[in-house]
């Protein structure tokens, strides 16, 4: 077994790996750019060595980096995670050079499975099903018109290292392809090094469902089930689970075969993922091999019971695998939700900053319930612009598959996030959304279920009264602490209240509020509530009972009201006394900044491109500037017929939130 792992990776993967390893015995050591000084995988690690500057081509892309830390710090094997070197055969060569372990597959398994067009050309002559389009690099943009043409639009532009859905675009028409191919370039380059890209056709309403293997070098290779990944932005998963509500036995045995078939034709000696794409009547075609461990990795440990990280380091430590494919036992069902730094109601750009708050839910087994969270932050933390987003990987276990959502769906309640936008809210509609409960699933799910863009997920009658009455208890708890100040005024007995709450923009009469020792009454448009509240002023979580069902808020203070985030909600609840509501409903409303003549940064982000000059003429549709952020590129483009006056940005400048970038005539 190794002395000491390296893990040439960060955030909450190269947590994970060290928890493994650290449970086994294992020295670990972490690597880290400028802008990770302080990161948790850094205060974890046994070790840790600085690589270079914050943009990942300059630190953690650069294997000779990542040699020479394990030089000098002695580590005799690196786990590459994922993402970064982790699917690159020449790193993995190198390593080998070295004298260096690579925890993963070997370097034929990688230089096959790990290209998505050497794996699909391996697939198709092995027979496997494959989705239609051109097996090979595309040259150029003619080439991919020509490719295009051929298997008709919409098709799919993506790169063909790597995965998560970096370097991937899918094109609609003909007019996008020039951009779709320029993005995915520059994004496959930026992540993995590598620029190559394939064309292939889009398979309408699929379902995503991967089988995970794991395999030894004594030529055994099992696999341990699948995974629905349909519940995607952008080709980034968001929420996982397994098994899949899609499935049956029949074709969940067909898929994991020829999951390991496929395997066993290079030896494959690692934990990997097979990718699929399946129809609406259960046809599966193959789509990628991931030649590493998977993001989604603990849904498929929650319900075999297996470590996968241990069972990787073991494989490549010369181990037999410790079980066969009759051995692999499914127990309940376990629901992956990824938090992202980024912001639903803004058509989910990323957001950076400190975490001012940062409060998981509590992890363990409770009840028949476990809850598990997979992070790489902490409490004052910084998110930064030049890494994925993703702060967390919340799971939950449970018996069934309604029973494990609506953990999750307890837990994210319970999840205290601030400082940075954040995707909570959203996650948990999700949960709540009878669709996604039904297990109705395709990759088109989002875009179909929030055409719009996410709004927050709407209020029934119940829940206007629970938003007020959560808001109403606030508001009278800080009215009795201020009261309890030593000589202010009334500060023993606490008369009942009347105000008016505004939600939504409509005004509610409160009357006959009043809080005693956490027992609430009040009467809400003439009808009564009564309730227990648990909280104090200055907590970020406010539990509201009312006839049995509890809910747990998510409050912030706001000038004259809160604002209270519960269940894939969140509004702002004002609470007034009713003759200041009164003079504020007199008050003339403040219009937003008019900034139909300026093209404003939606996202922190850097100037990767900014097509145009002042002067210049542009149409409608024709791309005004691209901003990269988390890896990912953001085309802007012009919503109408537009001059531009004057420019405020440049190619290669940092730009902050709603910094001006041009102005229009």
């Amino acid at each position: 077994m190794f002395r000491k792992i390296l893990i040439a990776n960060r955030g909450e993967i190269a947590a994970r790996v060290i928890k493994t390893a650290r449970r086994m015995g294992i020295a670990t050591v972490a690597v880290y750019s400028d802008a990770d000084r302080h990161a948790l995988h850094v205060r974890m690690a046994d070790e840790a060595v600085a690589i270079g500057p914050a943009p990942a081509a300059q630190s953690y892309l650069v294997a000779e980096k990542i040699i020479e830390a394990c030089r000098q710090t002695g580590a005799d094997a690196v786990h590459p995670g994922y993402g970064f070197l982790s699917e690159r055969e020449a790193f993995a060569e190198a390593l080998a050079k070295a004298g260096i372990t690579f925890i993963g597959p070997n370097l034929k398994a990688i230089a096959a499975m790990g290209d998505k067009i050497e794996s699909k050309k391996l697939a198709k002559a092995a027979g496997v099903s494959t989705v239609p389009g051109f097996v090979g690099e595309i040259s150029d943009e003619a080439h991919a018109k020509k490719i295009a043409a051929e298997i008709g639009f919409p098709v799919m532009v993506k790169a063909s290292a790597g995965g998560g859905g970096k370097g991937l675009r899918i094109v609609q028409r003909e007019s996008e392809l020039a951009q779709a191919i320029l993005s995915s370039r520059n994004e496959a380059l930026a992540s993995f090094g590598d620029a190559r890209l394939l064309v292939e056709k889009f398979v309408s309403e699929p379902r995503h469902i991967e089988i995970q293997l794991i395999g030894d070098k004594h030529g055994n290779a099992i696999h341990l089930g699948e995974r629905e990944c349909s519940i995607q932005r952008r080709h980034q998963k968001v929420i996982e689970e397994a098994p899949s509500p899609f499935l049956d036995e029949k074709t969940r045995e067909a898929m994991g075969a020829q999951a390991v078939a496929l395997a066993k034709t290079v030896g494959y000696d690692s934990a990997g993922t097979v990718e699929f794409i399946v129809d609406g009547q259960k046809n599966f075609y193959f789509l990628e091999m991931n030649t590493r461990l998977q993001v989604e990795h603990p849904v498929t440990e929650l319900i075999t019971g297996l470590d996968l990280v241990e069972l990787m380091i073991r494989s490549a430590a010369g181990e037999k695998l410790p079980l066969t494919q009759k051995d692999v036992k499914r127990n309940g069902w376990a629901i992956e939700a990824r938090v992202y730094a980024e912001d639903p109601y803004r058509g989910f750009l990323p957001s950076t900053g400190r975490l001012s708050r940062y409060r998981p839910p509590p992890e363990g087994v409770d009840g028949g319930i476990t809850v598990r969270n997979d992070t790489g932050v902490f409490e004052g933390g910084e998110i930064s612009v030049y890494y994925d987003p993703m702060i967390a990987k919340l799971s939950t276990h449970a018996a069934t598959r309604l029973e494990a959502i609506d953990a999750m769906a307890w837990a994210l309640d319970r999840f205290e996030l601030s400082g940075i936008a954040h995707n909570l809210q959203f996650l948990t509609a999700i949960m709540h959304n009878a669709r996604f409960r039904e297990g109705r699933l395709t990759t088109g799910f989002i875009a179909e279920e929030y055409p719009d863009g996410f709004r927050g997920a709407p209020l029934t009658g119940e829940d206007t009264r629970s938003f007020i009455a959560a808001a109403v208890a606030a508001k009278l708890l800080r009215t009795q602490r201020a009261g309890r100040i030593t000589g202010a005024f009334n500060g023993g007995h606490h008369p009942a209240d009347n105000f008016t709450v505004t939600l939504n923009g409509k005004n509610h009469a409160v009357t006959d509020a009043h809080l005693e020792v956490g027992s609430l009454y009040l009467v809400i448009d003439d009808a009564v509530l009564e309730g227990v509240v648990d909280w104090f002023p200055g907590r970020t979580a406010l539990r509201l009972t009312v006839q049995g069902e509890d809910r747990l808020f998510q409050i912030t203070r706001e000038e004259g009201g809160y604002c209270l985030a519960q269940g894939g909600r969140e509004r702002l609840v004002t609470v007034r006394a009713p003759v200041i509501a009164r003079l504020a409903d007199m008050m003339p409303a403040k219009p937003p900044p008019d900034t139909s003549r300026k093209l404003v940064c939606p996202m922190p982000g850097l100037v990767v491109a900014l097509p145009v000059t002042e002067g210049q003429q542009v149409k409608m549709g024709e791309v005004l500037a691209v901003i990269e952020a988390m890896k990912m590129e953001n085309v802007l483009v012009a919503e109408r017929d537009v001059t531009i006056s004057k420019l405020h940005a440049q190619k290669g400048g940092s730009l902050a939130r709603d910094d001006i970038i041009m102005e229009f005539t």
